[in-house]
């Protein structure tokens, strides 16, 4: 049967392995992670909300019943499309008959990659544990200072990027700090911590209308966040956001302003765009190709807008399936089918019983956008433990006001 490599895990390959169940083809996921991870519920991960195991399942599991799939942990170096080789970095090669590549992206700091080090990004677990562990460590430095500007500084949060990501995390930190923690502490207040909301642009939540726009800002600021827009970061420094004019003392900063592709599209030889993403077909082929289709995040396509599409979960997710699709009409001797994007709307929840919900033929603010938010996530979660054990701990949170897990991992406990 002809082979099928499918290079990442994620929304995109996990989806098009799906589709591709009933078609005599043997598939192989090759991913440098063994599990599956449900990114959009990162944040809360990050914001001690919920367990790694609660957002992630391993790939074989998922799979398990998929007998002509097979799942391969390994990083992947480079493409030779026109040998048909997958080059992994330990020396292996994988020869396939069709490829699709479903890598990702990274993220993404406009040239200053240095500023990782200090604004880390959310994007993996081991990401959210990172993010979790510094907040967390800010607010028990903050109990043993004495010196109020250098606890003020502590207890400042600086979250840069008002997409989704960003306004998510500022919400949630924003209830941490004046809800979970309350009465924790002995020598300072939590609620007194400063949570700051950056955006380059003239407003959050840049794809949604502006009646939610407006929304998401005015319960941001309920919640006490203080949102700057049209302010460009021109330097990140170890306790420093720096803009044009402005200068924010902030020991936790946080980036969710951008993203980078992975690196992989550029091995294959053909064109792509400024945060090197793959010119594709509308096929989702790439030029050239006609056997090796390019995914999710990776992907550079224009919807019906003109615009490129969204890094989003549907995006991919629709993208895997219709490669898989192609896929089998290949095989049949068909022709390729371009590929149509189904947007079905855009969420983003700011904080308890509050988001913001645009499903196009309707939106919703506050409670029931909440609601809506909560439900589409948890139908969407993969497992069923994970669905249950996610719903109780949003249960005991709505009802407790508490955050589940408040642990400080890692190597070093006492310091950022």
């Amino acid at each position: 049967m002809p082979r099928v490599i499918i290079i990442g895990g994620g929304f995109g390959g996990l989806y098009a392995a799906r589709a591709l169940r009933r078609v005599p083809v043997d598939v192989t996921i090759v991913d440098r992670r063994n599990h599956h991870v449900f990114q959009p519920l990162l944040y809360q991960v990050a914001m001690a909300a919920l367990s790694p195991g609660d957002i992630a399942s391993p790939i074989r599991w998922i799979l398990r019943r998929d007998r002509h799939v097979e799942v391969l942990l390994g990083e992947v170096d480079r493409i030779d499309a026109a040998a048909r080789l997958v080059h992994l970095t330990d020396g292996a090669q994988l020869s396939y008959d069709f490829l699709i590549v479903a890598a990702g992206a990274t993220h993404a700091y406009f040239g200053h990659d240095e500023w990782h080090r200090f604004a880390p990004g959310l994007k993996t677990l081991e990401d959210a544990l990172d993010i979790r562990r510094r907040v967390l460590l800010a607010f028990e430095r903050a109990e043993r200072e004495t010196d109020p500007e250098k606890r003020r500084a502590l207890l400042t949060f600086a979250i840069v990027g008002g997409g989704p990501t960003g306004v998510e995390l500022a919400g949630a930190l924003a209830e941490i700090a004046k809800q979970s923690l309350a009465r924790n502490f002995r020598h300072f207040d939590p609620g007194s911590a400063k949570i700051v909301l950056i955006e380059g642009g003239p407003s959050l939540l840049a794809t949604f209308p502006e009646k939610l726009r407006r929304a998401a800002r005015h319960d941001l600021e309920r919640l006490g966040v203080q949102v700057r827009t049209d302010t460009v970061v021109t330097e990140v420094v170890p306790g420093s956001v720096q803009a044009r004019d402005w200068q924010l003392r902030a020991e936790t900063i946080l980036w969710a302003a951008g993203v980078a592709a992975s690196p992989l599209g550029r091995t294959l030889g053909v064109p792509v765009d400024r945060a090197g993403r793959v010119l594709v077909n509308p096929d989702l082929t790439i030029p050239g190709q006609s056997n090796v289709f390019v995914i999710g995040d990776l992907a550079s396509l224009n919807g019906e807008d003109g615009k490129p599409l969204p890094g989003v979960a549907q995006v991919a997710i629709q993208m895997g399936t219709h490669a898989a699709h192609n896929i089998s009409r290949a095989i049949e001797g068909q022709p390729l089918r371009p590929f149509q994007y189904h947007d079905y709307g855009n969420m983003a929840t700011i904080g308890r019983a509050s988001a913001v919900a645009d499903l196009h033929w309707a939106q919703f603010t506050g409670a029931i956008g909440w609601l809506a938010w909560l439900f589409i996530h948890l139908i969407n979660l993969i497992g069923f433990r994970n669905r249950l054990v996610v719903l109780v701990h949003w249960t005991w949170a709505y009802f407790t006001y508490q955050r589940a897990i408040r642990l400080i991992t890692g190597e070093n406990t006492t310091a950022p």
